[in-house]
């Protein structure tokens, strides 16, 4: 039987990836984004994972067509970058809006339908930087950081029902998300051109880093997998990353990130 998936930000990037993925793997797809999107085998649903009711009407309609959610992925998000000091609280809210409490907003009715039938995967994809933050890219890093948090909790809530929880942390990927961060250097002279430098490091980082096809396919991966991990990494290097965040003291690793992104 053809596993059911709904994906939403699958118009785009990652999402996109996983999506084009899961459908050449033969499995239904649904992807649920603002933007309309016409690609083979992926049926679009439009909808806004900020509008609770949005998202609770399409994940009621994939299972009333369907008769059962078998994956759901989360993966709608974007990025701001400035400094805590200059940025707006409009902005950092808008930010957990969408990274944080629209994977709260698609998560909650897909419980109902997995919780009757009996078993279900929900992907959370994070990123690195909820385990390890980055400085001026706070707010990015903290949506990610709730994620992951709430997936870990959640996980222990719906583990008797048969569903699993895994959040997915990618590090440094090639997609337009780069280009569509939402920026601002004001205050960088007060920084010492500080924003400027670690917002152009990490983009740079992001173009030189893994293609989305590639993260893709390892989401596909995972929502095939019989057994999920609670958490997990794209790639080597980011696996030894967030390894090395939970064995060496908390001191180093600021000062390695310090380093990289903070001067």
């Amino acid at each position: 039987m053809k596993k059911v998936c709904l994906i939403t930000g699958g118009s785009s990037g990652i999402g996109l990836a996983a999506a084009k993925a899961m459908a050449s793997r033969g499995m239904t797809v649904y992807e649920l984004s603002r933007r309309d999107s016409v690609q083979e085998g992926i049926t679009h649903i439009s909808g806004d994972v900020t509008k609770e009711e949005s998202v609770a009407f399409a994940v009621r309609e994939v299972a009333l067509h369907e008769g059962r959610l078998d994956v759901l992925v989360c993966c709608a998000g974007f990025g701001i970058s400035g400094a805590v000091e200059f940025t707006e609280l409009s902005d950092a809210k808008r930010q957990l809006d969408v990274n944080f409490f629209g994977v709260v907003n698609t998560v909650k009715p897909a419980i109902s339908v997995m919780r009757k039938q009996g078993f279900g995967k929900i992907l959370l994809i994070s990123s690195v930087a909820g385990q390890i933050p980055i400085p001026f890219q706070t707010y990015y890093s903290v949506s990610k950081a709730a994620v992951n948090a709430y997936g870990a909790a959640l996980l222990n809530e719906l583990r008797p029902f048969g569903i699993q929880v895994c959040s997915i942390m990618p590090g440094d990927i090639k997609t337009g998300f780069t280009a569509a961060r939402n920026k601002t250097q004001l205050g960088d002279d007060i920084y010492s051109g500080r924003i400027s430098r670690s917002v152009s490091k990490m983009e740079k980082d992001e173009e030189n880093g893994m293609s989305a096809q590639a993260a893709g396919l390892f989401i596909c991966r995972m929502a095939e997998k019989k057994k999920l991990p609670p958490s997990c990494s794209i790639g080597f290097t980011y696996k030894l990353f967030t390894a090395m965040s939970r064995l060496f003291p908390q001191s180093l690793i600021s000062r390695v990130v310090y380093s990289m992104y903070g001067k």
